[in-house]
């Protein structure tokens, strides 16, 4: 080989393309530092690590479904670390059982959630105004997010895990992101990436006409809208959404409070920085006459007790009318104030009355004794209360008939995406060292670098002042 083939094949020219590659990339981020979201094709640079991922994750997810889950988690199902090896990269998954049983609850078949995460559709790339340095990608049907974390925020996750599960059985309709799986990826000469799998909030996304990331103060929490008419998806913040309200109506009170539970949550975790993410559609008018109907207001009732009633935990499973609760506490977090339940005793009521009539109707030639009818009624009416109560004290509601109704809130006019996503900031030393320099820098305003029980007061002032 002659001196000048070695100059064009050395591992010094070789680190120089890869070093051209990245500034070039670097300057189409900008270009597109506004768009969004956009294909991750062939050209991509993120291209090859989205395809191993599609595989691996499709490998993990066929490992559960070879591998049905046991009617109870065990704590080894939370320490529990699965590794795959593949062609050019290992895949690893952790607590790969306890996250399965969290999709079941959540009505989601393996085969569903592995057809989206490993479709032939290439994944979406989200690049957002965010500080985070992580990578943001979505499936190619928009329903699942997947963000490279560090390790300490994976270590976070994995910790907590057991009392994320365990909030999220004791109030089902919790507005907290519902994380579907974590991973790690390594390929050969690479870096390891830890990744998580969540689902997105604003699914589906086709007739969303705003997006915000709200998290209750005012330093930097400006964005420039996109240019009216164009097709540029653009997160707004705080300040964007001055003047405005989620209009709710009686539906307002339950999020107050599910908002003052989940936050209050997040204090226990010494966590602040979240955001509260809220998109807003108009409702079609078939859909408002859809909302009004019987036939919606069973399903409905259906779909709210049906979340999390057969998730199985370590140790004990828990039915539809069970109550996480225990029957010898004093007192039963989450209840809803007896004035702020009144709508939704009476929705409640208003659909046991119609299936009563339908049963008292339906032909039936037994004839039964009035006292057989009262001892009869008698039951059902204590069922029923204890079934309300219940619903009360885990704070449920009826849900929308509508895909990812967990994060859907509907109101007279519009319908809302609300969630709450980024839960793995720790207040720790160099955040109390951040909030001293802020609170120099910027004497008079409000900003995001506050104490946990701070951060969660003014997150849920926030809500109660903007909406109606």
């Amino acid at each position: 080989m002659n001196p000048t083939e070695m100059e064009t094949s050395g591992p010094g020219v070789s680190r120089h393309i890869r070093t051209v590659k990245r500034r070039r990339w670097g300057r189409l981020r900008q270009q597109w530092k506004l768009l969004g979201l956009f294909e991750i094709d062939q050209q991509h640079e993120f291209y090859s690590l989205t395809c191993m991922m599609k595989e691996g994750l499709c490998a993990a997810v066929q490992n559960t479904i070879d591998n049905p889950l046991p009617d109870e988690l065990s704590e080894d199902d939370y320490t529990l670390e699965v590794t795959q090896i593949h062609k050019d990269f290992r895949m690893e998954t952790y607590a790969g059982p306890v996250f399965a049983s969290l999709r079941r609850s959540l009505g989601m078949t393996e085969k569903e959630y592995q057809q989206s995460l490993s479709s032939e559709g290439s994944y979406l790339q989200f690049i957002s105004n965010s500080k985070s340095k992580a990578d943001f990608f979505l499936t190619n049907d928009k329903r699942f997010f997947l963000k490279t974390q560090s390790k300490r925020e994976v270590r976070f996750l994995l910790s907590n895990l057991r009392i994320y599960m365990e909030h999220l059985e004791k109030y089902p309709h919790s507005l907290l992101v519902k994380f579907l799986g974590v991973h790690r990826i390594k390929i050969a000469h690479q870096r390891m990436k830890y990744f998580i799998v969540m689902q997105s909030v604003f699914y589906p996304d086709d007739r969303i006409t705003a997006r915000y990331d709200i998290k209750g103060c005012e330093v930097s929490r400006w964005t420039d809208p996109a240019p009216e008419g164009s097709q540029i998806i653009v997160v707004l913040k705080d300040l964007n959404f001055e003047g405005q309200f989620i209009q709710l109506d009686h539906q307002r009170p339950w999020l107050l409070r599910q908002v003052e539970i989940d936050s209050a949550f997040l204090q226990t975790l010494n966590v602040l920085d979240y955001s509260l993410l809220l998109a807003h559609q108009p409702l079609h008018q078939d859909e408002l006459t859809q909302s009004l109907s019987f036939t919606t207001l069973i399903t409905r009732a259906k779909k709210s007790f049906s979340f999390f009633s057969k998730r199985p935990l370590a140790g004990r499973s828990v039915n539809a009318t069970s109550s996480p609760t225990h029957a010898t506490s004093p007192t039963v977090p989450g209840v809803v104030a007896e004035e702020d339940s009144t709508l939704l005793s009476s929705e409640l009521n208003t659909t046991q009355c119609h299936v009563t009539e339908m049963h008292s109707g339906n032909g039936a030639t037994d004839i039964a004794s009035p006292e057989e009818d009262k001892i009869e009624q008698q039951s059902r009416v204590g069922t029923e209360s204890a079934d309300l109560q219940t619903f009360q004290a885990q704070n449920r509601r009826l849900l929308p008939n509508f895909k990812n109704p967990l994060h859907v809130i509907d109101g007279p006019d519009q319908r809302y995406f609300i969630g709450i996503i980024d839960i793995f900031t720790v207040y720790g030393f160099k955040k109390r060292l951040e909030h001293l320099w802020k609170r120099l820098r910027h004497p008079r305003q409000t900003f995001s670098t506050v104490s946990p029980p701070a951060y969660c007061h003014r997150l849920c002032q926030w809500v109660q002042d903007h909406t109606k």
